[in-house]
């Protein structure tokens, strides 16, 4: 499954990293980019083991804003 979150500015590069490490580290995460510029996460995971709750309170525990998420 595919999941877009739209996050609040992104003001650094490293956040970038950060996002990308924890969110791959999930379990159930096939694949993670940051795209800095337009402030999205952009997530493939296996929904038998993780969802897109889980995965928002992962970015949001780095202390990361959460506007939106879509599942495709």
């Amino acid at each position: 499954m595919k999941m877009i979150m739209q996050l609040g500015t992104l003001t650094c590069p490293s956040c970038l990293t950060k996002i990308e490490k924890a969110v791959a580290n999930h379990d159930g995460v096939e694949s993670v980019k940051v795209l800095f510029n337009a402030s999205k996460v952009k997530a493939d995971f296996d929904p038998e083991v993780t969802t897109t709750d889980e995965l928002t309170k992962v970015v949001t525990g780095l202390g990361y804003e959460v506007e939106a998420v879509k599942v495709k």
